[in-house]
């Protein structure tokens, strides 16, 4: 069953994951989603699974063209409904013979978007006549001549090649922060321990590891604790965060994923 949507928060990693699949969710394997978001393969499997129970992801669907498939028609025909019955009516036109897809708008005219498929214009005045008999109004319809789907640009991992600040933030009082940040390869702080790390003033005085995921394991940090590559650490930082936090563990030059 799917979360409630306030309990899972959308973080980098996960909006590189997705833009990977709306580009290309066929022939896109873990493994090569985590060589792109610089993360290991176990990690993009489990936040797969909680991006699918979370109900964020809720399918993958094959785009075919129906016209090329056989010499079928799409139809999109645009409807108004009552909007209290909205939602009822959607999932009984969404029954109906030849029906692939439907679409609710939240407000206004047109507020019901519904597309069709048949072999020929009388299969869709059916679907039609089927759609006026439930009570739906037809405004306007046409048939579709192509369609073209692209992934959500913010989503895009290569972006403007800018590192960007942690975007999975919580403020605390008096100006501390709790952020998480993907350690990259080139980061000072990479292969030390946090006790060295500090002696050497690579972590500040202001700035805590709090937690670590590496792959699949949830580390509790002590002062032996090794910064790895890869790990996603949690970091209560005393101060606002400023780039030389983030450098601590992104390094300089490289566009960094926050965990």
């Amino acid at each position: 069953m799917p979360q409630d949507d306030t309990q899972y928060r959308l973080d980098d990693i996960d909006r590189r994951i997705l833009y990977t699949l709306m580009r290309e969710s066929r022939h896109t394997t873990a493994a090569a989603i985590a060589e792109t978001v610089n993360v290991s393969g176990a990690t993009v499997r489990n936040r797969i699974c909680n991006l699918e129970e979370a109900g964020i992801i809720s399918g993958y669907n094959a785009h075919i063209d129906f016209e090329r498939a056989g010499g079928n028609l799409t139809n999109l025909y645009l409807c108004n409904v009552p909007v209290p019955e909205r939602e009822a009516l959607a999932h009984r036109a969404r029954a109906i013979p030849g029906v692939i897809n439907v679409r609710t708008l939240m407000t206004g005219r047109e507020n019901l978007h519904v597309v069709a498929v048949g072999e020929t214009t009388g299969d869709l005045q059916r679907v039609a006549r089927k759609l006026s008999q439930l009570g739906i109004e037809i405004e306007d319809e046409d048939l579709v001549e192509d369609e073209f789907f692209s992934p959500y640009a913010p989503f895009d991992p290569d972006g403007d090649g800018e590192a960007r600040a942690p975007e999975d933030v919580i403020s605390l009082t008096g100006e501390a922060n709790i952020v998480q940040i993907t350690v990259d390869g080139s980061a000072p702080i990479v292969g030390q321990s946090l006790e060295e790390a500090s002696a050497e003033g690579i972590l500040d005085s202001d700035t805590l590891v709090i937690g670590i995921e590496r792959d699949e394991s949830e580390l509790t940090p002590h002062g032996e604790t090794v910064v790895q590559p890869d790990d996603i650490v949690t970091v209560l930082s005393r101060s606002p965060t400023d780039e030389r936090t983030l450098e601590t563990f992104r390094g300089t030059g490289t566009e960094a994923v926050d965990g």
